[in-house]
This record gives structure tokens, sequence and C-alpha cells, in this order.
């Protein structure tokens, strides 16, 4: 049964260090980094913000204030829109930092993207809205936005799973799976994070309990998705994105 109402909440992760990505991130978190004219996390935002979402934590840690006063000056030119920022005093990983920040989610399904994560929609389509109406919460814990790896250009993803004919992911232990995880999810709800650890975690944890209770779902992105690793990923994708100017007539 998918879900009858909007996703209206979402948690950016973006207190990572970005220690590949130097020097772009000597003296900017690496969400504040510029992708196609606009830092990364922008880009991020602006899709939440066209599905509909209404409501988003940001978790920040490395170099912090840069980072919250964008996101001030985001949410100012969004008056629709309510960012909560949650600093952390140490690093919490990719799990522990989400469970930190549940007290700006509701119990009840969230989008959760990587503060780094740069996805492209072709026009007259949402990705988050697709995957919204694919959402069941009667047999999903989490569906992930998944990318096929040949299909990757100029950057090149982690060969992190494989999806059967109902939409099932198992993850490649071996790392042979034909489709990269874009970091991008929905949650059923912040019961996924009851008997976890309150010392930093990796959210992989929870990945593999939902695939082990057959609850790990996956949505495939036909736009493009570029994963950055290091400052030569950025400056191709930046290259690949650019647009040429128009001469006057």
């Amino acid at each position: 049964m998918a879900l009858a109402a909007p996703i209206e909440h979402a948690f950016i992760t973006a207190a990572g260090r970005g220690e590949r990505m130097r020097p772009l991130t000597d003296d900017r978190p690496k969400p504040l980094v510029e992708v196609n004219g606009q830092p990364i996390i922008g880009h991020v935002l602006d899709r939440l913000v066209a599905a509909g979402v209404r409501y988003v934590g940001v978790n920040t840690f490395y170099r912090p204030e840069p980072l919250e006063d964008y996101l001030q000056q985001y949410a100012v030119r969004h008056p629709g829109l309510t960012i909560t920022i949650v600093r952390e005093s140490e690093l919490l990983d990719t799990g522990g930092g989400i469970k930190n920040g549940l007290g700006t989610m509701p119990n009840a399904p969230f989008f959760v993207v990587s503060g780094d994560s740069y996805w492209e929609d072709a026009p007259g389509t949402c990705t988050l809205k697709m995957m919204a109406q694919t959402w069941d919460s009667q047999n999903m814990d989490m569906l992930l936005l998944l990318k096929k790896l040949d299909e990757m250009h100029p950057t090149r993803g982690s060969a992190d799973y494989d999806i059967d004919s109902q939409g099932k992911l198992t993850r490649s232990l071996n790392l042979t799976g034909a489709y990269a995880w874009t970091s991008v999810r929905i949650i059923k709800n912040k019961t996924i994070f009851n008997n976890t650890p309150d010392t930093p975690f990796s959210f992989r944890l929870l990945m593999d309990r939902a695939q082990q209770a057959g609850r790990l779902y996956g949505h495939i992105l036909k736009d493009d998705w570029h994963h950055f690793s290091t400052k030569a990923d950025v400056d191709s994708v930046n290259q690949m994105t650019a647009r040429p100017k128009m001469s006057l007539p």
C-alpha cells in the first residue's frame, strides 16, 4: 500500500570532515563545496523543497559556522521551510549522527540524504516524489535510491547492491553489485533506531537489519547522480555541467 500523505520531513547528514576532498575542504565542510554554481547542500535542499518537504534537520560538526550561516540564509529565502541545526560535539558516524537528530523527525516516514549527494532530475520529474509514491510502510523499513554503475560518468560509485524483480535489495559483500547507493533513503520511522548503540555507529547496521528482515527495498534513479571523493571528481562534474554562455545577437 503506497503512502497516502506526502513526506514533509527530512534529515541531512553534514557533519563529516571531507578529508579526501582537500584542499576544497580546508576552509569549509564538504556540503559547501560548489558544484554547478551552488553548494552541494543547496542542490539537496532544492530537491527536498521541490518534493514538498517542509521541515529539515541538519547535523554539523566540522567548520560548522559557515554551513550554519548558509542554512539560515537558505531558510530566509524559502519562508515555507523550517531548518533545524543539530551541532555535534563529537563525530557520531552515519548512524549515530541521525539518531542524535531524531528529535527533529516525526514518528512517521522521513527522508535522509547526505549533504554531499548530488543528483539531477530531468525537466518535469522529481525523484523524491517518485520515491514517496513507491514507499510502502506495510512492507518496507527502508527504501534506498540506487544508480546503475554502468550508467555513471564521469564519477564512479561503489558496487553496493543488487536488486531482485520485487525491488528487494541484497548488499554485495565483495562489492560486485550492479548498483551504487546514492545515500538518499526513506526511513519508516524513528523506531528503526531502537536497540542501537549510544556511541558512534554506522548506518550500515540498520540497512543490514532491514535486509535480514526482508524489508530493504530499492528505487532506481534514471537521471544522473555523481559521487564526490576528490577535488578531481568535483572538477570533472563542473566541467560536464558547465553551460555555454549565450552570445548576444
